[in-house]
């Protein structure tokens, strides 16, 4: 079933696609032929250049942080940073939090 454009990306390729979201259907990626991953309909992708962008984005992404719209507000806060994502996690692991939770909360404790 289709629901509109969604994006979906390969970390290894650096690279991302919008596509018809089907839940039912894998996409791969056409450059390596890898599983790519469902980021969501507010993605927006990295220069293929920023290495730190994309490590950061790779992190969020494997802790299944998508970048789905909630109604006319975007996705909500994402770390942007390595730094970020660190201080996050360390955070997380020190509260008992999900790492999915830390990352895309407004504030941390």
């Amino acid at each position: 079933m289709s629901h509109g454009k969604t994006s979906y990306v390969c970390l290894a390729c650096r690279v991302s696609f919008k596509q018809p979201h089907d839940r039912a259907r894998q996409r791969t990626c056409p450059r390596c032929t890898k599983p790519m991953i469902h980021a969501g309909s507010a993605f927006a992708a990295p220069r293929r250049r920023d290495i730190a962008a994309w490590r950061t984005l790779t992190v969020l992404l494997n802790a299944g942080v998508g970048f789905h719209k909630s109604c006319c507000s975007g996705p909500g806060f994402r770390p942007r940073t390595m730094r970020e994502v660190r201080e996050r996690l360390t955070c997380a692991q020190r509260t008992g939090t999900p790492a999915a939770t830390a990352l895309t909360g407004p504030d941390m404790p």
